[in-house]
């Protein structure tokens, strides 16, 4: 297939997967979101990811929001599907389910109960991986997964043939440039090298990532390609002004959870009017009323 645009390098846009109570999916409520990406600079969507709930939602609900993605998207923009789960045999499935449904790409968590070993996660990522011709990235999501992964076994899974990206936490000491060139020297040239976590995204990308995957950008795309435009061309005061725009959400961000967040902002914007899977709660009107000034100037950009 040919792709119209370049995997895992730019700004990956991850939307929500809006569902009823009883997590069905609302596929016209998701591919109006994904409509909101197509053509906003964006170089991919992230479906399934966190923001995406995937953890919460069956198998069939998540193939219904893949087959209904792909159908909404088509050849526009590559998708990139989540298909973590508990199981090794459950990924693997999930996996094969959004090969055939005509996904671009994969994006895995090492999702546990009982803490994984580094060879216990090597082992389930080697298996899910050659499980399709298609390219995964490595999703290193400790804050959920509670899985830290080791230099080692990043540079071990970037050997295998499928695996072409990683998507990284924040760094701890705020040292991108040292720990992409850490990572770099471990990996083959063409490896991807991305972060999430919103509130870093220009340092992340000042700094010289190859990607950023974005919670804020599967509702305000534009803005968020606009600002990874300006880092990756290394215009550090335009980078600051569109990041000045974005602060208002990025401390709400940290102070509520970005997935609690989001709910809010597309319920707002009328976009939605999913709740966000229990036991999860939505947040209250005081809060909401922070989200809806917050994202004000982002609605007009």
């Amino acid at each position: 297939m040919t792709l119209p645009l370049p995997l895992f390098t730019g700004l990956s846009a991850f939307p929500l997967t809006p569902a009823d109570v009883d997590g069905h999916v609302d596929a016209e409520a998701l591919q109006r979101l994904l409509q909101r990406i197509v053509g906003s600079g964006a170089r991919s969507i992230g479906l399934l990811g966190s923001t995406g709930t995937y953890m919460y939602l069956s198998r069939a609900e998540r193939r219904r929001a893949t087959e209904a993605a792909i159908e909404s998207v088509g050849s526009r923009l590559p998708v990139i599907v989540g298909v973590g789960a508990l199981r090794t045999d459950e990924a693997v499935a999930h996996a094969r389910d959004a090969a055939a449904a005509g996904a671009d790409a994969l994006l895995l968590a090492p999702v546990s109960y009982t803490p994984l070993t580094q060879e216990e996660a090597f082992q389930h990522y080697q298996t899910v991986a050659a499980a399709t011709d298609l390219p995964l990235c490595v999703y290193n999501n400790p804050s959920t997964t509670h899985f830290n992964f080791s230099q080692d076994l990043i540079g071990r899974l970037a050997a295998l043939p499928t695996i072409q990206a990683v998507k990284m936490p924040l760094p701890g000491n705020g040292d991108f440039s040292g720990e992409i060139a850490r990572l770099r020297r471990i990996v083959a040239p063409e490896f991807a090298i991305g972060y999430s976590g919103d509130w870093g995204a220009a340092e992340a990308l000042l700094a010289g990532t190859d990607s950023f995957y974005s919670v804020a950008g599967g509702l305000f795309p534009r803005p968020m390609a606009a600002l990874t435009r300006a880092a990756m061309a290394g215009d550090e005061s335009g980078t600051a002004r569109l990041d000045a725009m974005f602060s208002p959400l990025w401390e709400l961000f940290k102070a509520h959870g970005s997935l609690r967040v989001m709910y809010a902002a597309a319920n707002l914007m009328g976009l939605s009017s999913a709740l966000p899977p229990r036991p999860l709660l939505p947040l209250g009107p005081d809060i909401t009323a922070k989200v809806d000034a917050a994202i004000a100037p982002l609605r007009q950009a």
